[in-house]
């Protein structure tokens, strides 16, 4: 239950959320009112992205950034300037238990994936190979692989799959021994 005070008048309202009707103790005069709004939204471009005349019709790439009622698109590389929002690339490795043969998961990788490069000595440490330049699978011990990848939606997605493909191989290395 409370009071509320809508131009002068008061009124007494209790809700308790449930199925009765709820009671209003007094009658109270609401003026009537409108609100219009301007359905046009516009968006500057700043920083960046506004060291170029655009042309009418012609198309800019950015983020839209949507601040105390205004719009702006900016570059990726001008988000930490004009707002609290930061960009990091995060890098992401994880490592599973593996017993089987590395040139037996190669294989089976290039029968899924298109790309399937092995990768010089010199560059990671002992065998390893990368599936779609976004992933590298390297061997680490006879029973230790480990996957290392830059993360965004691409990437997440192909190391998701080497890992369910991994964990089949080994379902199948189990299951005939």
């Amino acid at each position: 239950m409370f009071m509320a005070d809508i131009a002068g008048v008061r009124v007494l309202y209790t809700g308790d959320y449930s199925r009765e009707e709820d009671c209003h103790l007094c009658a109270a005069e609401i003026p009537q009112f409108s609100l219009y709004f301007n359905s046009e939204k516009m968006a500057k471009t700043i920083r960046r992205l506004a060291e170029k005349t655009l042309e009418v019709g012609e198309s800019v790439s950015g983020f839209l950034v949507k601040k105390a009622f205004t719009y702006q698109i900016m570059a990726l590389d001008d988000l930490h300037v004009f707002s609290q929002l930061s960009t990091e690339n995060i890098s992401q490795r994880i490592t599973i238990a593996y017993n089987g043969a590395f040139g037996v998961l190669k294989h089976r990788l290039k029968q899924i994936f298109e790309s399937v490069e092995s990768l010089p000595d010199e560059e990671s440490e002992g065998p390893a190979f990368r599936v779609h330049e976004w992933l590298t699978v390297k061997y680490e011990s006879e029973k230790h692989i480990s996957l290392h990848w830059r993360s965004d939606p691409i990437s997440d997605m192909v190391s998701d799959s080497v890992i369910i493909s991994i964990l089949l191989i080994l379902i199948l290395i189990t299951s005939y021994c």
